[in-house]
């Protein structure tokens, strides 16, 4: 991997560990520009938060945490509206192409920058497209092992994976996604060939790896969770750059060996590029209103995710290193995602 596309990954957790303290950012030119000034009544009707997923999925369960208590927080309805496909590319695009009135919000999870840096076929432009309204939570992934795997560590991993080139095989979520990238991201930084098997989400990926087809999985802490407590996987290393509370047992990836390597999940509301610079601080100063809720940070902290209130200023200038991180990726690793 290329150094500057490392130095950007570096940087990422250390913008979002740093937004308390940053929350008086300037606004970018174009959103500081914003068109007319709103209504000091807005919202006046229902706001749409868009979830490119379908319902159940964690994005989901964070859109309705969200949507309920900026409901409470302003005094107006937030609804969820799923419109999955594409590995989330549907939804993002119909959000991109809505009126930049405030009424139609995304809520943007990690495929949102991974996709769009990885498939050409998502038609959308993470940068361009859109108005960065307020970062929600970030949390990492963990790195899991069948327990057969005669490895316990990523050192033990890699060198493994040096020995036997092409013999482990990795399940990921789906071609583009995060799951999948971190993988490309390892192999990159380790000079490693290690077989990547794309399934129809984390969960079968984890089945498989449980029943042996398959070595490795990386998914969400929440979701392999039960399996690490019940002895069914073993975990190797979050892929953060320091350790979750949820596993304070487990490495992070400096700890691991990697340092450098800083992969977060992330949750971020985004508008249609051209919402009022009036709107998005409004619904900034609610979003970090509901993240320091009690009932909230205590949701948080049984999704093993961190509050990381910010100005838009903060998330715009972290999905930007994000995209162009996955970008340099996916350039080095020379992949074709149809």
């Amino acid at each position: 991997m290329p150094l500057d596309s490392k130095a950007v990954l570096r940087r990422r957790q250390a913008l979002v560990l740093s937004v308390a303290s940053t929350a008086s950012l300037w606004m970018p030119a174009a959103l500081a520009q914003g068109a007319s000034t709103p209504s000091a009544a807005y919202p006046e009707r229902p706001v749409r938060i868009v979830v490119p997923f379908a319902p159940g999925a964690g994005t989901d369960a964070m859109a309705r945490l969200v949507a309920q208590k900026l409901g409470e927080v302003m005094n107006a309805a937030f609804v969820v509206d799923n419109r999955a496909g594409a590995s989330g590319a549907i939804g993002t695009q119909y959000v991109a192409q809505a009126p930049a009135d405030g009424y139609t919000l995304l809520l943007a999870a990690s495929p949102f920058t991974t996709v769009a840096a990885s498939v050409p076929g998502a038609h959308y432009d993470p940068l361009r497209q859109f108005t960065p309204v307020g970062m929600i939570a970030t949390g990492p992934l963990v790195w899991a092992a069948n327990t057969a795997l005669p490895a316990s560590s990523m050192q033990e991993l890699i060198a493994l994976a040096r020995r036997q080139p092409g013999l482990l095989n990795y399940g990921s979520a789906g071609a583009g996604g995060v799951n999948h990238l971190v993988l490309e991201l390892l192999k990159a930084r380790t000079g490693t060939f290690i077989t990547h098997i794309p399934y129809r989400g984390v969960a079968p990926a984890t089945m498989d790896m449980i029943g042996g087809q398959i070595q490795l999985v990386t998914g969400t802490i929440p979701a392999l969770l039960p399996f690490i407590k019940n002895g069914s996987v073993k975990p190797l290393a979050v892929t953060s750059a320091k350790r979750s509370s949820a596993l304070p047992d487990v490495p992070s990836m400096s700890e691991a060996g990697l340092p450098g390597i800083d992969v977060v999940n992330y949750f971020a509301l985004m508008a249609p590029a051209g919402t009022p610079a009036a709107i998005v601080n409004s619904l900034n100063a609610a979003i970090n209103r509901v993240v320091a809720l009690p009932e909230v940070l205590a949701r948080f902290k049984a999704d093993a995710v961190e509050a990381a209130p910010g100005s838009p200023a903060l998330l715009g200038h972290f999905i930007e290193a994000d995209y162009r991180a996955w970008r340099n990726v996916v350039k080095t690793q020379n992949l074709k995602i149809e």
